[in-house]
């Protein structure tokens, strides 16, 4: 996807702020500046054309500077012009950018119409204070039901989305930005990290044959620019959705693909750096880095920023420092599974391997903490009995483990649902159920209220008052 020329920036600048490039490998720059040195996060435009974009990332020494480009530096040369921006990166923000598409500079790459006059803010800031956070635990209903009965998500929470390719997480970002726009009048913000030209463009074009570009933002740190953009994305991405908390005083939700990118790419930076690696290979900076991003994402008293993190586990080792230092600020894990969605349930979300902090009697309530815990029983005991029936049949089972594994099937397709977005691939239209429909009707499925309905009545549908049988 081509991108727009950069911002311009004036280059009438005082003489103490232009310096000279002393080195080039690859993405790290270094600058040497006789009078002042920029400082630390501030950007510098070197070349002739000034074409080449970098952020200070150490001084060296009383004269000289170290950065990361966030641009290519093909062309760039020992001796060429370097000249301190006097200030960060910024993007712009403003509901001018309802359904654009833009980079980590905020240039439009949706080949429509650049972003003219927006205001401008840089995408370092500070989470904002305890004092000014909105306290108290809130449920965020999406209208899946096996999302708000196994493993609600927090207003204001971080969720973990975990799943390889083609399990379903484009498809579930899509619908809870449907839900949003639906239930919330929100705003719904996607930053894609890493991403492949491939999936930010089908992503596009989902989106907007979804109808629900409209009140989304896309920003995009693709896969083949330097790894300085891809660790500045999510950044880039944050200021934008603070924006829309803060001063439009929107509820945001905000979708990241991929967290385990954004840390891959500050453990190429570190090491373009020169930096000592840490455990695993990994940058010795990995918890602070996660933190700056990870803080950002929280209430405010005119609205809320509720993030859904798709995240990669390498290898499947929930130890690896990626995966554990992401948990630690995780408020929710979906776990999508293989298995689930070749056999048809959709979503594929793994009732037992997903969890969530908000589910206790506390927060959610008795009644929907013990409907959930029998649910989650119910399919664990059949998950158990599987290999008994596999082996001997269902015949060879007590009357007992007959009954279990009844409600049990049942209640797997009671969870799939039909997706608003997906009408156009299914034929099937959409349903959203609400949370106090989806306890009644669990409730219904395990005190045995379904027994004579064939198990197929209630594969993909909304709630029980639609089966005919």
């Amino acid at each position: 996807m081509p991108s727009n020329t950069p911002l311009s920036i004036p280059a009438s600048t005082p003489p103490e702020q232009h310096g000279t490039v002393i080195a080039v490998r690859g993405s790290v720059v270094d600058a040497c500046f006789p009078r002042q040195l920029p400082a630390l996060r501030q950007q510098l435009r070197a070349g002739r054309e000034e074409l080449v974009i970098i952020e200070v990332s150490a001084h060296l020494a009383a004269d000289r500077v170290r950065g990361i480009a966030l641009t290519p530096t093909q062309g760039l040369a020992r001796g060429d012009p370097v000249r301190d921006c006097g200030g960060p990166l910024t993007v712009p923000v403003g509901p001018e950018l309802l359904g654009r598409m833009v980079n980590v500079f905020g240039q439009t790459i949706d080949d429509g119409p650049a972003l003219a006059g927006t205001e401008q803010r840089s995408i370092h800031q500070p989470p904002i204070p305890l004092a000014r956070r909105r306290a108290g635990l809130e449920m965020f209903e999406t209208g899946i039901k096996v999302i708000d009965l196994l493993c609600p998500l927090e207003r204001g929470g971080k969720t973990g989305l975990f799943g390889g390719a083609g399990v379903g997480k484009t498809v579930i970002i899509t619908e809870l930005i449907h839900n949003m726009m639906g239930r919330y009048q929100g705003v719904s913000l996607f930053c894609g990290i890493g991403e492949r030209c491939r999936e930010a463009e089908e992503l596009h074009r989902e989106m907007r044959a979804a109808g629900v570009l409209s009140n989304a933002v896309l920003v995009f740190g693709q896969m083949d620019e330097p790894p300085g953009a891809r660790f500045r994305v999510g950044h880039a991405a944050l200021t934008i959705a603070e924006y829309f908390r803060d001063t439009a005083h929107h509820d945001v939700l905000l979708l990241i693909d991929n967290i385990f990118r954004f840390i891959q790419a500050g453990s190429e930076v570190s090491g373009l750096m020169g930096r000592i690696p840490s455990r695993v290979g990994y940058q010795p900076t990995l918890g602070t880095e996660l933190a700056e991003l990870e803080e950002r994402i929280c209430n405010a008293a005119g609205g809320s920023i509720t993030s859904v993190q798709a995240v990669y586990v390498p290898a499947d080792d929930f130890t690896d420092p990626a995966a554990a230092h992401t948990f630690a600020h995780l408020s929710a894990s979906l776990v999508l599974s293989r298995k689930r969605a070749s056999q048809g349930f959709y979503p594929a979300v793994d009732p037992l391997a997903s969890d969530s902090k908000l589910l206790t009697p506390v927060l959610v309530g008795e009644r929907h903490y013990r409907i959930a815990q029998a649910v989650r029983r119910t399919l664990a005991e059949y998950e158990e009995l599987k290999d008994l029936i596999a082996m001997l049949g269902l015949e060879e089972l007590s009357l007992a483990d007959r009954r279990t594994v009844n409600r049990a099937r049942r209640l797997e397709r009671y969870l799939t649902q039909p997706f608003f977005t997906t009408e156009h691939f299914t034929g099937r239209s959409g349903k959203s159920v609400p949370l106090p429909r989806v306890l009644d009707d669990c409730e219904r499925i395990l005190v045995d209220g379904c027994t004579g309905w064939p198990e197929a009545a209630l594969y993909m549908i909304g709630d029980l008052s639609e089966v005919q049988h």
